[in-house]
C-alpha cells in the first residue's frame, strides 16, 4: 500500500521523539502523495529517517497523531486485536476491572479514543478522525478480548458529543452502537452502588478516574460531618455516608446530578444520612460561612476550571477563592480533601494555588497525602496531557 510521506521541520517533532504521540501543524515541513484527511501517512525525519506512522489531519492543530514508532508495521485487524488485548490485561493487574476505563487514547497506544466500561456496558468515545473510522474494529476486537474472560457485553453506547471533535472538523454524535439497551447502567465502586446514566451523564456518565481517592477519604469519614462540593451524582458524599459519617451535605448546581445523586443515596440506604442541594458552590460556601458552620471534612471536587492555556490565569483564581472559602469551613483539626482535573493546572502551579489559599485564611495544613488519578487512566509520561488529575488530602489546623 502507498502512503503519502509527512516530513518534519529540522529540529522539531522534539515531543514526539521524547516519547510523545502528537505532531503539531507548524512542525511538518511536507507531505508528498495522495492522501485524504483521516489515511495514514508514514511520517520522517528531516534527513529521511523513519519516525513510524500516524493519522494525518489538516483540520486540527494536532496534525497527525502516532499509531506505531515501527514504520513497517501494517495498522491491521491483528494489530488493533494486540493493542486491546493490551489494554485489558494491564487493568486486570491495576484496577477492580468491574467497571473501568478500558482504553484512555494515547496512554494505551490509540489515539483518541477513550472506551469506559460500566458492568457490562461499554461507552465509547471517539474524538479524533482517523480513530473514528476504525472504531467499530475495536469495539469488535475489545468485545472478543473480554469474551475470552468469560466478560459478555450487553451493549455499546457512542459519546463522541464532546467539543473536541469539532477541533477534527467532526460532527459531535451520540447514540447506540448496535441493539438498544436500558442506558440506565447499576455499578459497584468501593462498595458503593450506582446508577450510571450513560446517554445523559457528563462525559461517559460516570468519573471512574476518581475510585481510589474516593476510597482514600472513608477512612476519614467515621462519626464526621462532611460537605461535598461539586458532588456530581454524589461519589464522595456516598463514600463517606458508607464510611459511617453521621452527616453529609452534597452539592452541586446540575438538578440532574443531584437528582441522580438522591436515586443514589437511596440506593445505598443513606438517604437519611446523605443529602444533597442544588446549588452554586461559590454561593454556598460564603452562606455557610456566615453562619459560623464547621465540617470535620470539606471535599472540593470542582470541573476543569480551565481547559486551555489562555484562561489559567482566572482559573488560578477560582481555585485559590474554592480552597479559601474551603478551608474557612473545616473544623480545627478537620480535613480537606482538594483536587483539580485539568491538565494545564500543572501539579506546581495547583500545589502554589493551595498554599497561597491557606496562608489567606491563616490556616496551617499538614499534607496526608497527594494522588493522581487511578491506574486505568495511566500517565504516559512526555504525553503531558495524560497527566491530568491532582489531588490532596490535609489536616487543617488554626495557627497556633
Amino acid at each position: 500500500m502507498e502512503y503519502a510521506i509527512a516530513t518534519l521541520k529540522k529540529g522539531e517533532g522534539r515531543a514526539l521523539k521524547a516519547g510523545g504521540a502528537w505532531i503539531y501543524d507548524n512542525e511538518i515541513e511536507s507531505v508528498m502523495g495522495h492522501f485524504e484527511d483521516g489515511d495514514l501517512v508514514l511520517v520522517r525525519d528531516f534527513d529521511g529517517y523513519g519516525l513510524g506512522k500516524g493519522f494525518i489531519n489538516r483540520h486540527s492543530k494536532i496534525r497527525i497523531r502516532m499509531m506505531t514508532r515501527n514504520p513497517e508495521q501494517e495498522i491491521d485487524r491483528e494489530f488493533i486485536h494486540n493493542r486491546v488485548k493490551a489494554a485489558w490485561e494491564y487493568r486486570k493487574k491495576t484496577v477492580d476491572t468491574s467497571s473501568c476505563r478500558v482504553i484512555f487514547g494515547e496512554a494505551d497506544w490509540i489515539p483518541g479514543m477513550v472506551v469506559d466500561k460500566f458492568s457490562d456496558v461499554l461507552v465509547v468515545q471517539a474524538l479524533a478522525l482517523g480513530i473514528d473510522r476504525m472504531k467499530k474494529t475495536i469495539i469488535e476486537e475489545l468485545k472478543g478480548v473480554l469474551a475470552g474472560d468469560g466478560v459478555e457485553i450487553r451493549g455499546v453506547y457512542e459519546r463522541s458529543d464532546a467539543r473536541e471533535r469539532e477541533k477534527e472538523g467532526m460532527e459531535r454524535v451520540k447514540g447506540f452502537i448496535g441493539e438498544p439497551f436500558d442506558t440506565n447502567v447499576e455499578i459497584v465502586e468501593n462498595g458503593v452502588r450506582y446508577l450510571v446514566d450513560v446517554k445523559d451523564g457528563q462525559k461517559t456518565g460516570f468519573f471512574l478516574d476518581q475510585k481510589y481517592n474516593r476510597l482514600a477519604i472513608q477512612k476519614l469519614c467515621k462519626d464526621a460531618r462532611v460537605l461535598d462540593c461539586f458532588t456530581h451524582t454524589g461519589s464522595f458524599a456516598l463514600n463517606a455516608g458508607l464510611a459511617g459519617a453521621k452527616e453529609v451535605i452534597g452539592v452541586d448546581a446540575s438538578e440532574l446530578g443531584v437528582h441522580q445523586a438522591e436515586l443514589n443515596a437511596k440506593l445505598n440506604a443513606l438517604e437519611n444520612t446523605v443529602r444533597f442541594e442544588c446549588a452554586d458552590v461559590f454561593d454556598l460556601l460564603p452562606d455557610l460561612e456566615k453562619k459560623g458552620e464547621k465540617f470535620d471534612v470539606v471535599i472540593l471536587d470542582p470541573p476543569a476550571f480551565t481547559k486551555s492555556r489562555n484562561s489559567i490565569k482566572n482559573a488560578t483564581k477560582g481555585y485559590r477563592e474554592i480552597n479559601m472559602r474551603g478551608l474557612k469551613l473545616v473544623k480545627d483539626g478537620g480535613f480537606l480533601a482538594t483536587c483539580s482535573c485539568s491538565h494545564f493546572m500543572s501539579y506546581e502551579l495547583f500545589t502554589q494555588t493551595i498554599a497561597q489559599a491557606a496562608k489567606s485564611v491563616h490556616k496551617r495544613i499538614r499534607q496526608v497525602e497527594y494522588r493522581t488519578q487511578a491506574p486505568d487512566h495511566p500517565i504516559l509520561w512526555a504525553a503531558d496531557e495524560s497527566y491530568y488529575l491532582k489531588f490532596y488530602i490535609f489536616q487543617v489546623c488554626e495557627e497556633k
